[in-house]
């Protein structure tokens, strides 16, 4: 088994495009060639809530990511909501209405009772439990049932334990796109599960394990993100003069030229004394029971006023009303209406998202070709 080790996902992701390179062989699916490594791969997160991708080649949808994080804690499995925001994902329900695999769905509804409070439950009583798995594969509908399915669950389950005083997570996967999954919405949307239910229990948040046992990326996604392997620690000895590759979230001295990679090249961002240029902001401000409140308005009646918790007021709903403007009104005053997003990793996340659709917006014009 392999296994990576990183601080968050932007730190995650050149370690693997590195080993998926010296390690992986190309081999047939269904879903066209992919390059795999031909055994387990075990990624350790240390700071799982420094959640977001910024590897510009990537190009990470931040509003997809987040939202869809949050549709999952609801406990929902519609097509509409998450097709509003991706219309591709339609293409992944069997009936057009839902998602035969919707994770949160499981997680609350499924099996007939919420498994999340459950959980919750028992760890707050005793802290040494380790019996505390989620289910997500259902072996009725998934195993018997699968024919013909487009859309089942590649994640399994997670375990939930307290170790050191924090909760750690652990989740097995059975087959893990690297690009658009296990270093894409994955980290997303379980780094955000891990918050909530650390927040329940009443603990910090410990380190994330994802267990992916067939690890692998299509050929057709490699190539505009290649290039970032050579960024892996286990590439960058002797390069760079010694400058590091650094996500935005680490702690720079004093005005240091931090590089960050972009397309084709790296990048120098200036940063002031003992400040990350993006911070981790908490989900959970408050009791469990208003925070899950606050969701279900956010999800089913976005518009309302009268959000307990700052997430929701400061966060959530800043996120979605930036792409409310990004698309009915203007690109560019997108940019001003996210600067209300008090999450400086999302808000970052989302300027650089926009200002990259500009800029080829702006790069079709002066060539003279049509852009959509």
């Amino acid at each position: 088994m392999q296994v990576i080790g990183a601080r968050n996902v932007h730190h995650a992701l050149p370690t693997a495009l590195w080993l998926l390179d010296e390690y992986g062989v190309t081999s047939e699916s269904r879903n066209g060639l992919v390059k795999v490594v031909p055994e387990p791969v075990t990624t350790k997160y240390t700071h799982p809530r420094e959640r977001v991708m910024f590897w510009p080649s990537r190009d990470a949808n931040p509003f997809f990511h987040f939202y869809e994080a949050l549709w999952m804690l609801g406990g929902c499995n519609d097509v509409e909501r998450l097709a509003a925001i991706l219309p591709k994902m339609r293409e992944y329900s069997d009936d057009g209405t839902t998602f035969h695999g919707a994770y949160g769905h499981r997680w609350l509804w499924q099996f007939d009772f919420n498994q999340l409070e459950f959980i919750a439950r028992h760890l707050r009583n005793n802290h040494n439990d380790r019996r505390q798995v989620l289910q997500i594969w259902n072996a009725d509908t998934d195993l018997q049932g699968q024919a013909g399915k487009k859309d089942l669950p590649c994640n399994l389950v997670a375990h939930f334990q307290i170790r050191t005083g924090a909760l750690d997570m652990t989740v097995f996967n059975r087959s893990n796109d690297i690009i658009w999954g296990c270093y894409g919405a994955n980290a997303v949307h379980f780094s955000m599960l891990q918050e909530v239910m650390a927040a329940w229990v009443g603990v910090p948040v410990g380190c994330y394990w994802q267990i992916s046992d067939n690890w692998h990326a299509y050929i057709s996604s490699l190539e505009k993100v290649a290039h970032l392997g050579s960024y892996a620690p286990a590439a960058q000895a002797g390069k760079f003069d010694g400058l590091r590759i650094a996500s935005p979230y680490e702690m720079y001295e004093e005005h240091q030229d931090v590089k960050v990679a972009g397309n084709n090249s790296v990048e120098t961002v200036r940063a002031p004394v003992g400040e990350p240029i993006a911070k981790v902001f908490s989900m959970v401000n408050g009791p469990i029971e208003h925070w899950f409140e606050d969701l279900d308005m956010f999800l089913n009646e976005p518009d309302v006023l009268g959000y307990r918790d700052v997430f929701f007021r400061t966060v959530a709903v800043p996120m979605m009303e930036t792409l409310r403007v990004y698309r009915d009104v203007n690109k560019t005053k997108a940019l001003i209406t996210a600067n209300q997003i008090m999450a400086t990793d999302w808000r970052l996340a989302v300027k650089q998202w926009i200002q990259r659709r500009i800029d080829k917006r702006k790069k079709a014009e002066d060539d003279g070709v049509a852009y959509e």
